[in-house]
């Protein structure tokens, strides 16, 4: 059971709730890079950065029980994307007396060190941030997986996911979110895991960075 943190505490959610349908189905946060899962990685960055952590997954809880965090279904029905688990985070949070969280995706296993300080400071009037960073080609490339939510607008995110609403940045643009814009670096910060490729990709990044 996580303590009650104080109101002005950040927490982390790590977004876990994806059909992972390229990978041939399953948990893309339980495959092992170089002999930890993804998840544990993801863990491993995002913990020290916030004052406590939960996962975002449907289905039975018990396969993350080695994490010692608790898990996060969505309160929306239908599996409706990666808002459904913000809300959920959300949800969670304003139990615990915490004023926002902090979001991960959990098939990133190189975000940044620095994800919630760069959020905060970037955070619009709302208090929403999302992370982005250049592409291969220079552009700017947002990831709203990454993000930085307050409490206080979860009710209005519940009536937009009630309406319909799936895009994340038609609700963050809505809200004057902030861009917290981090260096793309010698590898990509937001790197992802979503084929077989992917995990061949990361493990030779891994190695490099040894």
């Amino acid at each position: 059971m996580t303590e009650r943190v104080m109101t002005d505490a950040f927490l982390g959610v790590i977004l876990a709730g994806g059909r992972a349908t390229r990978m041939g189905g399953g948990d893309k946060g339980l495959l092992r890079l170089e002999g930890e899962t993804l998840l544990h990685r993801v863990v491993a960055r995002l913990a020290p950065q916030v004052q406590g952590l939960a996962v975002n997954a449907n289905g039975d809880p018990t396969r993350f029980a080695d994490l010692g965090l608790p898990v996060l279904a969505d309160t929306v029905p239908d599996q409706p994307g990666p808002l459904a688990g913000v809300l959920a985070g959300l949800d969670w949070a304003a139990e615990q007396g915490a004023a926002a969280i902090v979001s991960a995706a959990a098939d990133t296993p190189f975000f940044p060190r620095d994800l919630v300080a760069r959020l905060k400071a970037a955070a619009g009037a709302s208090g929403l941030a999302l992370a982005a960073a250049p592409d291969g080609e220079g552009r700017l490339r947002r990831h709203p997986t990454f993000g930085l939510w307050p409490v206080a607008l979860r009710e209005d995110l519940r009536a937009a996911l009630e309406g319909g609403l799936r895009k994340i940045v038609l609700w963050t643009d809505a809200h004057g979110a902030g861009t917290a814009v981090f260096p793309a670096g010698a590898v990509d910060p937001f790197f992802n895991v979503n084929t077989p490729e992917d995990m061949e990709r990361a493990r030779t990044l891994l190695r490099s960075q040894a």
